[in-house]
């Protein structure tokens, strides 16, 4: 057989990536001459932008959220000769909102699936029971640890038992003489507790340590040594934080002497060195809600004398004589056993014994062998039939996104408002519109993708719009390059454009740092919101305050206020529309899928029939006007389209295209028609060609985007306001992508609940 396998591997250092690697090498099947019978290859999964030197089984790697990884990886495996995949899932592994994305990878895999899951919540999300119940209906077969999972997957997750397997978790067939690893280390007169495995808060070791000075008391020659990093992703939000609280704790109880950290992620073989120096392993968890622990049956499998909090799989496993179990924070408890199991060694052999048998049928060969069985158990039955998801949206026809040319165009004060061709043109100096656009960019861009590049720019355009604000919470808009002032007060439209990254900021804030500051300078501005006249100010002042109220929903005066701008922008439709112009002036100008967005976004909070009839009717006038024979041609900003005039088609700009993506995906987002992503995908493919002029605005070289087209072809320089406009269409296709995998799995979900109920 051939076998492709999914999951993370090493050399990154993750509990899953050793054992999909242990499981790959457990399946090769080797003959009498150490020979393999089957060929493996694996697709690793890697957590941002994170390289590794993966070894030559790894065939391709996946960034975690690129989505376009993971179709290219769909289409890698079908042409692969695979005859088997199997996938490793855990939630965090995987990207997008609950690990949605590893969906379109699956639906398009051709290949009979292997699902073993790593983690299953007995209290999952709305989204989160949805996203697992989806992926089990299209795996042919479901792995599971321990027997609490399979009365989870029935029970909760409606999966029908015949479908799912039970393989314990495999251990390496690894085996140390205890006194001769002790001597090693140097621990011949120690008494080893042992703690290994990535270390964050819930890992509840602070509960061993207050539990030591009444073991020592009695037993002075123990030592207990936590073997471990701190996990990535606690290191990355928090630091050393939980750590240094612990060493902390160690010198306030004067056991500096008793107690040993190792930081760090050491290979097999010399964590069961470790393993067979100790004398009893102790997992100290906080919560029952943990249905497998490789750290468990590593000890197990080394014959170790397990003390535990009973979380699932340890409640599970250490029947039968095999360990102890103590209550959740308990350490007076853990002190009674361990002082228990250290004065009596007969107790302590029986139990180690007693894993060891345990441990002699869970090593990797026997393990491997029963995932061998069931991949072949598979293919003697046609492969089920899934329907496949078909979505407008075709992400493989998107250029790599790339913050290359935003980073050529920002410096330590802002973003440089124009360029020539894709150089900055530093005499033109910043304004504020564009400063508001890269942070509304760079926030979209860290929510979707991780990347840290958009950490590093997101407080220069804060720190810019800071700066522009005047006392009255007006801003000022421009700023020469020597950082000198260039106006008062800016444009309407700049303000506006300011409350909505503003707005978007509260809510999607990365830090509370850059939350409070964006709360203060969005507040302060409150005051000039109902003194607007300009329409697209007041529309883009509207997006910002719904975005606000999403997660700040019990401000009745800022939905007072939302009502009241939203109000005037209905009144100008009402007083230029007529029955063959639906829209809200007596032209159409520039940037005009705003006006419709801005009525879409505040349908969804104040829910006014009026309000959803205005949008939808102005939408689809815009649609008439600008979408034709399948392109996009918005309206040219060189003498617009008057009533009864004729349209301009030249100078059009790309914040058009980008006003008519974004007002399509909320249309998706209001109504739920699928036939809005089409529309959306139809008019960001007008960035790459499909245009009037069939010609591509976005410049695969520089990674900027040109900033129109003209009656003499493309206008080559790649200001910053055109190429944040390609970069937030780009970001919103990927966004939208993913909430319809979203949208369509809690359909099916809610499907399914309805014919069971």
């Amino acid at each position: 057989m051939k076998l492709a396998y999914i999951g993370t591997y090493p050399p990154r250092e993750c509990g899953i990536g050793t054992f999909t690697q242990n499981l790959t090498k457990s399946m090769l099947g080797l003959d009498k001459q150490a020979r393999p019978q089957n060929e493996i290859l694996v697709v690793a999964m890697d957590d941002n932008d994170q390289k590794y030197a993966y070894p030559p089984e790894v065939k391709l790697s996946i960034r975690q959220e690129q989505q376009t990884d993971y179709l290219e990886a769909a289409n890698f495996i079908n042409l692969s000769g695979s005859d088997v995949c199997i996938l490793e899932h855990e939630f965090g592994i995987y990207g997008g909102l609950s690990g949605v994305y590893i969906l379109p990878l699956l639906h398009r895999l051709d290949i009979p699936i292997i699902v073993t899951l790593h983690t299953i919540l007995d209290s999952p999300s709305y989204n989160e029971k949805a996203i697992l119940k989806e992926i089990c209906k299209m795996a042919d077969k479901i792995v599971v640890m321990s027997q609490k999972a399979i009365v989870f997957l029935t029970q909760i997750y409606d999966v029908p038992q015949e479908k799912i397997v039970m393989i314990e978790h495999g251990v390496p067939d690894i085996h140390f003489d205890k006194q001769k690893s002790k001597k090693e280390f140097k621990l011949q007169k120690k008494k080893l507790l042992l703690t290994f495995g990535f270390i964050g808060r819930n890992k509840g070791i602070e509960t061993v340590i207050k539990s030591l000075p009444g073991i020592i008391e009695k037993h002075p020659e123990v030592l207990y040594i936590v073997l471990g990093k701190t996990h990535p992703n606690v290191l990355r939000h928090a630091g050393e934080e939980y750590r240094n609280h612990l060493l902390l704790l160690i010198k306030n109880l004067n056991l500096q002497s008793h107690v040993l950290f190792l930081n760090e992620f050491i290979g097999e073989t010399d964590l069961f060195k470790y393993l067979a120096a100790s004398d009893i392993y102790i997992t100290p968890y906080l919560h029952e809600a943990q249905i497998t622990s490789g750290t468990l049956s590593y000890a197990m499998g080394a014959g170790c004398a397990v003390v535990s909090t009973p979380y699932w799989h340890a409640a599970e496993l250490l029947t039968q004589e095999r360990g102890r179990l103590f209550g959740f924070n308990n350490q007076e408890e853990l002190t009674k056993i361990l002082n228990q199991l250290l004065d009596r060694p007969e107790t302590l052999k029986k139990i180690q014994a007693n894993a060891y048998e345990y441990g002699k049928n869970i090593i990797w060969p026997k393990i491997g062998k029963k995932y061998l069985q069931l991949s072949k158990a598979i293919l003697a039955f046609p492969k089920q039939e899934i329907e496949k998801k078909e979505t407008p949206i075709d992400l493989l026809l998107l250029p790599p996104f790339s913050l290359m040319h935003i980073k050529r165009l920002t410096d330590d004060t802002g973003i440089i408002q124009h360029a020539k061709f894709g150089i900055p043109n530093l005499k033109e100096g910043y304004c504020l519109d564009d400063n508001a656009r890269a942070l509304l960019m760079v926030l979209m861009t860290y929510k979707q993708k991780k990347d840290e590049t958009a950490l590093e720019f997101m407080p220069i355009y804060l720190s810019y719009i800071h700066y522009m604000q005047n006392k009255d919470g007006t801003f000022r808009n421009f700023l020469s390059f020597n950082r000198n002032f260039l106006d008062e007060v800016g444009s309407e439209d700049s303000f506006g454009r300011t409350i909505w990254a503003l707005g978007y900021l509260i809510g999607n804030a990365p830090n509370d740092a850059y939350y409070q500051t964006g709360k203060l300078v969005f507040f302060d501005a409150v005051p000039n919101f109902e003194k607007l006249q300009s329409i697209r100010s007041i529309a883009n002042t509207i997006i910002g305050i719904c975005y606000y109220l999403k997660t700040n929903a019990s401000d009745e005066h800022m939905l007072e206020i939302l009502k009241n701008l939203t109000a005037k922008l209905i009144q100008h439709y009402e007083n230029n529309h007529s029955e063959n112009w639906k829209w809200f002036e007596s032209l159409l100008a520039y940037d005009n899928g705003i006006l419709p967005l801005a009525l879409l976004h505040s349908a969804q909070i104040i829910h006014d029939d009026k309000v959803t009839e205005v949008a939808m009717e102005t939408m689809e006038f815009l649609v008439q006007h600008t979408l034709k024979e399948g392109t996009l041609s918005v309206i040219g900003n060189k003498d617009w389209y008057y009533r009864d005039g004729e349209r301009s088609f030249f100078a059009q700009q790309p914040i058009d295209a980008m006003a008519m993506v974004l007002m399509f995906y909320q249309a998706f987002l209001l109504t739920g028609e699928k036939e809005y992503l089409h529309l959306l995908f139809t008019s960001f493919m007008w960035f790459l060609g499909e245009n009037d002029l069939r010609m591509s605005l976005y410049d695969f070289e520089t990674k900027g985007c040109c900033d129109g087209f003209e009656n003499y072809g493309i206008n080559r320089n790649q200001g910053a306001e055109s190429s944040l406009a390609y970069l937030i269409s780009h970001l919103t296709v990927l966004q939208a992508y993913e909430v319809f995998y979203q949208v369509d799995v809690l359909e099916n979900y809610e499907t399914e609940k309805a014919l069971h109920n």
